[in-house]
């Protein structure tokens, strides 16, 4: 079977089996957004579409990179600003920033991963939907716009979410934390997207190695071994396989350049070191934050 048809293959294989079981929650399939994510798979990038000046002295796109939703600049900066606080935390508002701009990643890549990135879209909607909620509660002390909470004290000084740490000990404290059943508690709905998170740090850094010598493997090859390392510890055998099927159909290196406004491979490292650097630096706080209160394991 040719590449092709291995391709049409997994779309089949992702539709049966991948389902809920993806980051353990449910994926919605949406014929629309799949044509939507495939035309803008297909739609070619100048490889000059970044701004002039917009590149700082170790080769970081600072500036906006035209025609394509993703910015590597912004997440940059939201990874940064997550980890502003003085103790071993993470801010909340920022570091779903972060994930908001890495759906907008994975969703250039194509349908198969965008059926990811819409799983992972709804878990970082469960965890503003309950910051919301807190607001909204008699309890709450904030501002109110039109009767309401303001959105924009989401992730205020005061808000049980303003952090990871905090939004950990609100929830123990009030008993929303279930070690033995899964529920939409902010706490394990933040297990999953810290595992996917380790997935695609794992991947963008095996994407920007260049070996001393042989050839470079495919960005498909690449995210395979990086799931294969991390997610696939956490799923069912067919959620493997047909992840393995998915990742055939991810596109080559070219458009990853493109999609990070690079022209080569030497450029791409750069940029992605720096990148992989913050993600891992929010990762393992994070980390520890859940190995602290035993979270590592929450069903």
């Amino acid at each position: 079977m040719g590449v092709k048809g291995k391709a049409a293959l997994a779309i089949v294989v992702l539709f049966m089996f991948l389902g809920s079981l993806w980051l353990q929650g449910s994926l919605d399939y949406h014929w629309d957004s799949c044509l939507k994510n495939y035309k803008q798979l297909n739609k070619l990038y100048d490889l000059s579409n970044r701004s002039e000046g917009a590149w700082s002295e170790d080769g970081l796109p600072l500036g906006e990179c035209h025609g394509q939703a993703f910015q590597v600049g912004k997440l940059l900066t939201h990874l940064l600003e997550a980890q502003t606080t003085t103790t071993n935390d993470v801010l909340m508002q920022p570091y779903l920033a972060s994930w908001d701009e890495l759906i907008l990643f994975m969703e250039a890549l194509g349908p198969m991963v965008g059926l990811i990135s819409q799983e992972i879209d709804t878990k970082t909607s469960i965890i503003r939907q309950l910051a919301l909620a807190e607001l909204e509660s008699p309890e709450a002390e904030v501002e109110a716009v039109g009767g309401r909470a303001d959105p924009g004290a989401l992730f205020s000084g005061g808000s049980a979410y303003l952090s990871v740490r905090s939004m950990i000990r609100t929830e123990l404290g009030r008993g929303l934390v279930d070690f033995d059943r899964q529920n939409d508690s902010g706490c394990r709905t933040l297990l999953r997207l810290h595992r996917a998170l380790l997935w695609l740090q794992l991947f963008l850094e095996k994407l920007g190695e260049t070996p001393a010598e042989g050839r470079l493997k495919s960005p498909s090859e690449l995210c395979r071994q990086a799931y294969h390392s991390t997610l696939a510890h956490h799923h069912t055998w067919f959620v493997r396989r047909a992840a393995d099927l998915a990742f055939i159909a991810m596109p080559e290196r070219g458009f990853f350049y493109r999609l990070m406004c690079v022209q080569n491979q030497a450029e791409a490292s750069v940029v992605l070191s720096r990148v992989v650097r913050a993600l891992g630096d929010v990762y393992d706080r994070t980390e520890v934050a859940l190995e602290e209160n035993h979270m590592l394991d929450l069903p």
